[in-house]
């Protein structure tokens, strides 16, 4: 069978086809990032600032992308961040993101909210899953969350801790709201409060309606009852990294959240040095935000990432052409970076240093 790829050469180019076929009220949450933007304008910014060091004349004939993280094998070290709603962006939703994961080869972390069931996701996939949870305000309903991501086969436990709360001027502005037969299927049956700014003057947080607000303590708990590895994602100072390491963690993700959430805040790729500073190598550490190029993954790879995730990009080649976008995105990201690595002399992953990068 013959596949047609999209017109496009880069993600970049992605977003602009994405943009162009959304419907607004899809394209507003999406995009949509906190306060006027500025975190997540500067997660791409800081990747342009660094530059690279070429190395010539290198011996390639072994080159390979291939780790491992967490114990598990992988092709490469570009994994798929976790997005709510994919129904919203395709009508296959996240069955075609892991059927385009699987073809490309790349991780895929299924988000709480996502808006099929994390049973017929897995079904769908031929990759490796790991599943994101938020932990609810019903604990009850977290533990038969996580029961049914390790009975369905998922790999790994993604908890998800730099977003209690969000308030995004760009989706109240499109005035968003989930279209009929979309919604978060996995969390049906739970009770929550939502938290919604509903005008000047109102005191919606403090005054008690604050809903989701998971503790240190939950993440011991979690590590209490479960086999599978527990990575925090959302860390970005070095004492919370510290904390989750004493706390059980097996990996932390540093991250703002694509900039969704807190404002101001530097790029997650400026944190990354101290976070790995601070653990010294006693466990894995990724990164997400503003990665749109395979010299990106190299950069954050030199910065000490073990691999990388990527969350607006592979949506963008979802809504373009389903899980042949996905497979696509990752492709053309994997391919930039194989580039990067062989005109900065580097045959595999363990090779790649911080020497990569001009002082």
């Amino acid at each position: 069978m013959q596949i047609h790829l999209p017109d496009a050469y880069d993600l970049s180019d992605y977003e602009t086809l994405a943009r162009k076929q959304l419907p607004p009220n899809a394209w507003a949450y999406l995009a949509a990032a906190a306060g006027d933007g500025l975190t997540a304008r500067w997660n791409k910014e800081a990747y342009d600032r660094l530059r690279l060091l070429p190395h010539v004349l290198c011996d390639l004939t072994k080159a390979s992308t291939r780790t491992q993280l967490l114990g598990l094998e992988i092709d490469h070290p570009i994994l798929l961040a976790p997005v709510a709603y994919h129904r919203l962006f395709h009508m296959e939703g996240e069955i075609a993101t892991a059927q385009g994961a699987g073809a490309a080869k790349a991780p895929m972390v299924v988000s709480t909210q996502a808006s099929t069931a994390l049973e017929d996701i897995r079904a769908a996939g031929t990759g490796q899953l790991w599943f994101q949870l938020y932990v609810q305000n019903d604990w009850d309903f977290t533990v038969k969350l996580l029961r049914r991501a390790e009975a369905a086969g998922y790999t790994a436990l993604v908890v998800t801790v730099d977003a209690p709360v969000s308030l995004r001027t760009q989706e109240r502005r499109a005035g968003f709201t989930l279209p009929r037969g979309v919604d978060a299927v996995n969390l049906r049956g739970l009770s929550t409060a939502t938290f919604q700014a509903s005008g000047i003057g109102d005191s919606p947080l403090f005054g008690g309606a604050l809903p989701v607000t998971p503790l240190w303590g939950e993440v011991a708990r979690l590590r209490a009852l479960t086999h599978l590895p527990i990575l925090l994602k959302g860390v970005q100072a070095p004492d919370d990294a510290a904390r989750a390491l004493a706390e059980g963690a097996d990996g932390i993700i540093v991250s703002n959240h694509g900039g969704r959430v807190l404002d101001g805040i530097p790029a997650s790729i400026d944190l990354l040095p101290r976070v790995v500073d601070a653990l010294e190598g006693r466990i894995p550490v990724l990164v997400d935000g503003g990665i749109r190029r395979g010299t990106d993954v190299l950069k954050a790879l030199a910065l000490g990432a073990s691999a990388v995730m990527i969350g607006r990009p592979y949506i963008h080649g979802l809504a373009v052409a389903g899980a042949v976008g996905v497979a696509h995105a990752v492709h053309l990201l994997r391919a930039e970076l194989e580039v990067a690595m062989a005109l900065t002399g580097r045959a595999t992953l363990d090779a790649v240093t911080r020497d990569v990068l001009v002082p």
